[in-house]
């Protein structure tokens, strides 16, 4: 694409419009994002209560394939992108056809696939743990011992610890393969893990490349709960590594828009690529109050053809997940978090998506500290965990 989408009213008196697929609360920060630089925006999206639908100028409720929603959102926009990567590949090659899209179909089907991603990442030259595709009985059977203990992981449709099972001997691998309905897997071996970190780049459509510091992130349950940033919080050729990769990936890719790059940190001191996520991440929410360019602002200028400027991030930051347990107390019944309590504490942001429903597991928001000192950001979000009931870190 070479004409830069301007926000604001065109020659025409009509006003620029940026689409999403998705409305999700990723979605959400994006239209807000937009919106916030002078853009309209349309959000796709079936659920009439989704979070990005609620504050979105236009919300077309379809499937993401229907053929009638579809033309719609080409119609009033001027350039599309995605909130998430299980949008389906067949919609983004359509939508491509006629208007700008970012990231494209191509780079969205490699993310959707492990198998895939694995050896693009390869050709990238970026460490993977030992692993074997099981698509048959006949590859189950010739898995080599050597990669057990190991994790069975469903190639597609797997997030947040979901579609994932342990297994230590041939016989679990072979009930877990079974329990998967024997679709198609990766087994990655296990490794002793120190640490997970990720990387945030954005790459605009002339190939210029801008990254945010390394994330250092806390799991739990297979969810993100905790990320750091602030100088010295991994090893600095951590930190080279770790960035020289994610580069490397979204280079590979040719790609357009925000990818993250999430890797573990070995035992060893090695460095390892688990997976990517074509668009903005959880890990890089602290962006918004730490950093003068969001992730969702660059993810905005990526798919509107705008400069790139390197951001920076002007505070040490820790984001802390906010999950729908925090709105269950021990019992199970219904409680309000003490909103009060910690947004009395200097330097917290919170965050909330506008989800009508608390659920277990399910991400609600995020609360983000900053502060002068690494020092006061970590007392003060230490509090607030407590103050939530959250697990400290």
């Amino acid at each position: 694409m070479n004409q830069v989408i301007l926000p604001g009213t065109t020659a025409t008196g009509q006003q620029t419009t940026l689409g999403v697929m998705g409305g999700g609360q990723l979605g959400r920060m994006f239209v807000q994002a937009a919106q916030a630089m002078g853009y309209f925006t349309a959000v796709l999206d079936p659920d009439p209560a989704s979070p990005a639908g609620l504050v979105s100028h236009f919300h077309i409720q379809t499937d993401y394939l229907d053929e009638q929603g579809l033309a719609q959102l080409m119609q009033r926009c001027a350039a599309i992108t995605t909130e998430f990567e299980n949008v389906p590949a067949p919609a983004l090659f359509t939508l491509g056809a006629h208007r700008p899209v970012a990231p494209g179909a191509e780079a969205v089907a490699i993310a959707q696939d492990r198998v895939k991603e694995k050896a693009h990442f390869e050709r990238c030259g970026v460490p993977v743990a030992p692993y074997a595709v099981i698509e048959t009985p006949a590859q189950l059977a010739a898995v080599d011992e050597g990669l057990l203990p190991g994790i069975l992981k469903t190639a597609r449709l797997g997030y947040d610890g979901k579609g994932q099972i342990r297994v230590k001997s041939c016989a679990e691998l072979a009930a877990a393969w079974d329990a998967l309905k024997q679709v198609p897997c990766v087994l990655e071996k296990m490794l002793p893990l120190a640490a997970e970190c990720s990387v945030i780049v954005a790459r605009g459509w002339d190939g210029d490349m801008v990254h945010f510091a390394p994330q250092l992130n806390l799991h739990r349950d297979g969810i993100l709960a905790v990320t750091e940033v602030f100088d010295g919080n991994l090893p600095a050729a951590i930190v080279q590594r770790s960035v020289a990769a994610a580069r490397s990936v979204a280079q590979g890719l040719k790609y357009v828009g925000v990818l993250c790059v999430e890797f573990f940190i070995l035992a060893d001191g090695g460095l390892i690529v688990n997976e990517m996520a074509p668009r903005p991440h959880n890990s890089g929410h602290y962006t918004l109050d730490a950093c003068d360019v969001s992730q969702f602002e660059l993810q905005v200028r990526t798919l509107a053809g705008l400069p790139l400027t390197p951001p920076r991030q002007h505070s040490p930051a820790i984001m802390l997940n906010l999950l729908g347990d925090l709105w269950f107390d021990a019992d199970g019944h219904a409680i309000t978090p003490a909103w009060s309590q910690v947004l009395a504490l200097p330097g917290t942001q919170l965050h909330l998506y506008g989800k009508l429903e608390a659920r277990r597991g399910r991400k609600m928001g995020h609360l983000n500290i900053t502060g002068a000192s690494v020092d006061v950001v970590k007392v003060t979000a230490l509090r607030a965990a407590e103050l939530l009931g959250m697990a400290a870190f």
